[in-house]
């Protein structure tokens, strides 16, 4: 049980949190974050 208990409490890495932002439409983590707390969305990572 205590291992189950630790395991929850540890953070994703980097590279986790980049390829689940890549799930949901954004580039990385940082233009993920940004979205959320900001105006922008998944479409505006693709704009040329």
């Amino acid at each position: 049980m205590a291992a189950v208990e630790k395991e929850l409490l540890h953070k994703p890495n980097r590279k986790t949190l980049d390829r689940l932002s890549l799930l949901v439409g954004f580039q990385d983590w940082d233009s993920f974050q940004e979205a959320l707390q900001g105006e922008a969305d998944g479409h505006t990572n693709y704009e040329s």
